[in-house]
């Protein structure tokens, strides 16, 4: 058998293993690193490949940029007002149909086969594998739940991290390189490549995006448009799209219907949409075979390379004009999160025939599908939005002490988020200042991190010392909507809530014992003391709690620590 090298040399049509096995395997990191090689030689001056990072393992990460003039570099792309399409492969590495699509999509394109002349128009970025390490943890047993091919990667890294959580905060060298080369060419819309788990049924692939339904107003109504025409092309193959996560409302049982959702910016479709882009989360379905997921993803793709060439240039006028709006916004309400409104409407929705009835094995209902039996499901869907969280962003911005400046800084220029460095010794500024009430930790940790909740908490008056090096945040900027969910104690992906600033919600110093009791009998001589105390005795946890009944007093005296529980990350009126 002829080395890969030498195999791809003679084929000039660049196949990849996928195609040439018949959709029956996917090809390994060689592969890509071959096709890198192979595919500049073939179209010299239309296509780039270069590496943008490095994994934990010492692998390369691999970009494609694929333009008929030569524009394969971002700025030129801007000064060119030349929209961005960014196809995103392999983020959970078994799920890799994007990886292969993407190199039949690649290879057509650039022999004319489809869409000639469009890249003349659009730059074309091609990711085929962001997680490289997952990706080469290959096997035959790594998706259970998915219908070929015979062996693929992991999902997570060789950290054990999972890229489609770590957005926000960024801990995977990984996601550090893919934040930096995003921010870098800025597209208009981000195309996350995906296969679901879940239930059987006959709908092929669920496409969800916004801006849509929530968002700036220009970019709603072109992404209303979008989602039209994409899904009236992708009928017309004979493809069965829908819009929304396909994932019952209640786990096993089909007829509790589906609910559309909108996640936080920790998953790659919601975090680019919160930098005022098109977000897609493209998702085939698990149990169709390799060659048809296949398929499908290159008729998304293709379907989107069409449309950014025909309505990008809108999409990136109305992209910037957000931009100047939500620098303005500083100062007023910003709704963070959404949930499902709780009224819904029926759903026509193509399944198959199943039962579901008691286990004798787990004890709770077991669903069996009849795929040989096609069948309609009438069931709820909740598709409207409604806001679940609204905060009031500040009038000037953030101010961060020098202790966490460094870390902080660099957490902020990895999202593109502004901010610059105060220059004098020292400076007396008024801020507000968050103080969590009784934070809630997860009980076991997430994604590498102990996670805390705080929406119990309040905003205090301060006045504080900034010495220099101490970090400004503005609020008027482009990216205040992302800043507010990376700085506000509220937002469950913001810094303090993936656990960055523990440290601050644990007590260093204690008042023994013997001297709280003693400083509670002093203070119980108080009768407003004396109420707060024998009220909170109602409380049963609290009375049966020695702990929290001496802690009661001993948080009022004067050697109780004044920023425990307090984030060092202030609210500003003023431009310090």
């Amino acid at each position: 058998m002829l080395p890969l090298l030498a195999l791809l040399a003679a084929a000039p049509n660049l196949t990849t293993v996928a195609e040439r096995s018949g959709f029956t395997e996917t090809g390994r990191l060689d592969e890509v690193q071959a096709l890198c090689s192979a595919f500049p030689k073939a179209f010299p001056g239309k296509v780039k490949c270069e590496p943008f990072g490095t994994t934990p393992l010492g692998r390369p990460m691999l970009v494609f940029i694929a333009s008929a003039d030569g524009t394969f570099a971002p700025d030129v792309a801007q000064k060119k007002n030349r929209p961005v399409l960014f196809l995103q492969g392999g983020i959970h590495a078994g799920e890799i149909d994007g990886k292969d699509a993407g190199f039949w999509l690649l290879r057509d394109v650039l022999e004319g086969k489809v869409l000639p002349g469009v890249l003349a128009r659009v730059t074309l970025v091609f990711v085929p594998i962001f997680n490289v390490d997952g990706h080469e943890r290959f096997g035959p047993n790594q998706r259970p739940n998915q219908n070929g091919p015979q062996a693929m990667g992991w999902r997570v890294t060789s950290q054990n991290l999972n890229l489609n959580r770590d957005y926000t905060k960024a801990d995977a060298p990984e996601m550090q390189a893919m934040l930096k080369l995003l921010h870098r060419w800025n597209p208009v819309l981000l195309a996350d490549l995906h296969v679901t788990d879940g239930a059987k049924f006959q709908h092929d692939v669920s496409i969800t995006f916004e801006p849509s339904n929530i968002g700036p107003d220009g970019l709603r109504s072109l992404g209303r448009s979008l989602q039209v025409s994409l899904f009236a092309e992708l009928e017309s193959k004979g493809h069965l799209p829908v819009n929304f996560y396909p994932s019952f409302m209640k786990d096993d049982d089909p007829s509790s219907g589906f609910a559309y959702g909108w996640p936080p910016p920790r998953f790659g479709n919601a975090y680019w949409t919160a930098n005022n882009r098109y977000g897609l989360l493209v998702e085939t379905h698990s149990w169709k075979d390799y060659r048809t997921r296949v398929a499908t993803t290159y008729d998304v793709c293709l379907g989107l390379l069409r449309l950014t060439s025909e309505d990008g240039a809108r999409w990136l006028k109305a992209a910037k004009e957000a931009d100047v709006a939500e620098a303005k916004r500083a100062g007023s309400d910003l709704v963070m999160l959404w949930e499902p409104k709780k009224t819904s409407r029926p759903l026509d929705f193509k399944g198959y025939a199943y039962t579901r009835e008691p286990s004798e094995v787990s004890g709770q209902p077991w669903v069996r599908y009849d795929d040989t039996k096609p069948q309609v499901w009438t069931v709820p869907y909740l598709d409207e939005l409604v806001p679940s969280l609204t905060v009031k962003t500040p009038a000037a911005g953030w101010v961060v002490p020098v202790p966490y400046a460094g870390w902080v800084a660099e957490k902020l220029a990895l999202h593109g988020v502004a901010f610059t460095t105060l220059k004098e010794e020292r400076r007396t500024v008024e801020v507000e200042a968050y103080r969590l009430v009784a934070p809630k930790f997860r009980n076991v940790p997430y994604e590498g991190r102990l996670v805390v909740t705080a929406r119990d908490g309040e905003w205090l008056p301060r006045t504080i010392e900034l010495p220099k090096g101490s970090l400004f945040v503005p609020a008027a900027q482009a990216k205040l909507f992302l800043a507010m969910h990376l700085l506000d104690p509220t937002s469950p992906d913001s810094f303090l809530a993936w656990g960055f600033f523990n440290a601050n919600l644990e007590q260093k110093e204690y008042l023994e014992d013997y001297l709280s009791e003693a400083y509670a009998r002093e203070l119980l001589k108080d009768p407003a003391v004396k109420a707060e105390f024998d009220a909170k005795l109602k409380d049963e946890a609290f009375a049966k709690d020695p702990e929290a009944r001496l802690k009661f007093f001993s948080s009022r005296h004067p050697s109780a620590d004044p920023m425990l529980n307090v984030l060092p990350v202030y609210r500003v009126a003023t431009t310090p």
